[in-house]
């Protein structure tokens, strides 16, 4: 085969932090600090500050390869060890801080980490899972000499920076090494690591970009609510260099007050979290009466966003919504819900209607549905399957961990999702439901996505799931737990008659239950492991 005759020029992520200081002087990286206050820098600025960063990492002994974890907030220190630590050959291996501590304390051990770098928030957490973590672990505090938390043998981030070269020759590495390392929370079994390279975290961000088509426009401002704990705040920390866009980072707070004063002090002109974050914002923005000044778009993604959010905030306070989908095996994009020509004029409710499905696939992310016997099933927007992936961002594998890899690919390397979902032929995917989360009732199946959508467009419902329980009869039946807004009657029937319109009167659920908090897990999406333990013979019980 004819090979072209191209230059050998690997793709590197610090080649996107060079590219933003060089290009886009203007952008800054605005932080809400742990210390307290906002702290600001240029793009220029925390290139030198990373090539400090890198040469004290090397003074502690770090080799390409080491995994150096992190437990940190949104904000330029962590930004700044995204880089240095990839940039000399080094995996940053981000840790969440809401899992359970045996969950922390077997990835730490599980990815063998030779550094924790923490924010000061941390420290009690550090402090009580020390002798749970490996031995040679060593430990940085991520602030200044004067807040320096207690303890012992801790060394402190800014001593490690001070009086090292603004400078470094980074080392040429192949584009395929690894560079960062993100664990799934674990809700089936111990959790499974994601070991991403240098090409495929900056493909993922420029593939997102052109899908994405007009959400960075250069100078904007770009609040990043999705942690960098996880799946690389969805690769914002490398998009907005490249892009041009200023990083507004919200540090710990994360609240619908202070990301109502942040958005509107900072002219935040777009920002991307999960629905959870956004209750609270919108809850604000109606306290307030108006948005946030600047705000135009939001990215939702996590969870399926309701259709009474999306519509809350394109209705009541014109804000673009763009839906995304994916998964952390994924790096983490699959899809975005962006318009295509001439929707953007479409009526409100058809707009909408195209915004809560899960969007177009990205470029360079393939997909699939299976049946239950492997068979491939049409691309017609009708036929369900189980939904399989494949691309130069979707992970081959598990990190150390064989036997979880032989589960989740298959013989011609695809992943399976464990999403039942349906694709249209231009590449339009609708979630149906997770794979375990579908019901089973008399013989037929029920989609608790549909029905969790239906419960949330009244107006009385805040949040809300739906979980198939056991009974005697039918196998399963779906029941509905509902956190009600504050003021709101919780009158079931109401509900239960607002839900009827829409569907099959067999598909409505059997009961519904009211709560003040529905469990979440570490990422943000309701725990649906959790309410089917808790709800277990809920019905059996009933009869």
């Amino acid at each position: 085969m004819l090979k072209g005759l191209m230059m050998e020029a690997p793709l590197s992520l610090i080649d996107v932090l060079d590219y933003g200081a060089r290009i886009h002087r203007k952008a800054e990286i605005v932080s809400v600090t742990v210390e307290g206050g906002l702290h600001r820098q240029s793009y220029a600025r925390t290139l030198e500050r990373v090539a400090r960063l890198a040469h004290g990492l090397v003074a502690l002994g770090v080799k390409p390869g080491d995994r150096v974890a992190t437990l940190a907030w949104n904000g330029y220190r962590h930004l700044e060890l995204y880089y240095a630590i990839a940039g000399i050959g080094a995996v940053c291996h981000t840790i969440n801080p809401r899992l359970p501590a045996d969950q922390m304390a077997y990835i730490v051990n599980h990815a063998d980490d030779s550094l924790l770098f923490f924010d000061t928030t941390f420290a009690p957490l550090v402090s009580g899972l020390r002798d749970q973590f490996p031995e040679h672990t060593r430990y940085v505090a991520m602030t200044d000499r004067a807040h320096m938390p207690d303890g012992q043998d801790l060394l402190c981030y800014e001593d490690l920076l001070d009086g090292r070269p603004d400078h470094y020759d980074w080392p040429e590495l192949d584009e395929n090494t690894a560079c960062a390392l993100c664990y799934t929370s674990g809700t089936t079994g111990a959790p499974k690591g994601a070991l991403y390279s240098h090409r495929s975290c900056l493909l993922q961000a420029m593939f997102t970009m052109v899908c994405a088509s007009g959400s960075f426009p250069v100078g904007d401002r770009v609040l990043p609510v999705v942690p960098m704990f996880h799946v690389n705040a969805w690769g914002l920390p490398y998009m907005a260099p490249l892009a041009g866009a200023s990083l507004i980072m919200p540090g710990p707070a994360l609240d619908g007050d202070s990301l109502f004063r942040l958005m509107d002090e900072e002219s935040v002109d777009s920002a991307w979290g999960v629905p959870t974050v956004w209750l609270g914002l919108l809850a604000e923005m109606k306290r307030h009466g108006r948005k946030p000044g600047a705000l135009k778009r939001v990215s939702i993604g996590g969870s399926a966003a309701p259709r009474s959010m999306v519509r809350a905030f394109e209705q009541d306070y014109q804000v673009d919504v763009m839906q995304g989908w994916g998964m952390t095996e994924m790096n983490p994009t699959g899809t975005m819900s962006t318009l295509t020509e001439g929707q953007a004029e479409l009526p409100l409710e058809e707009r909408i209607e195209l915004k809560t499905t899960q969007g177009r696939q990205l470029f360079g992310v393939r997909m699939k549905l299976v049946d239950e016997d492997g068979n491939e099933v049409p691309q017609d927007g009708e036929a369900v399957g189980e939904l399989l992936v494949k691309g130069p961002t979707v992970i081959r594998a598990y990190f150390n961990n064989d036997e979880a890899s032989a589960k989740a690919f298959d013989k011609d390397g695809w992943f399976a999702t464990g999403d039942m979902a349906k694709l249209t032929p231009d590449g339009v995917l609708y979630i149906v439901d997770r794979a375990k989360d579908l019901i089973k009732s008399g013989g037929e199946w029920i989609s608790s996505i549909d029905l969790e959508n239906l419960a949330a467009a009244h107006p009385d419902v805040q949040e809300c799931a739906v979980i198939g329980v056991p009974h005697p009869k039918w196998d399963e039946r779906p029941l509905l737990i509902v956190v009600p807004h504050a003021d709101a009657a919780r009158d079931k029937q109401a509900l239960l008659d607002h839900m009827a319109g829409s569907i099959a009167k067999w598909q409505l659920p059997d009961d519904v239950i009211y709560v003040d908090e529905l469990p979440h897990t570490a990422t943000g999406k309701v725990s649906k492991r959790h309410l089917r333990e808790d709800y277990m013979d809920y019905l059996g019980n009933a009869q």
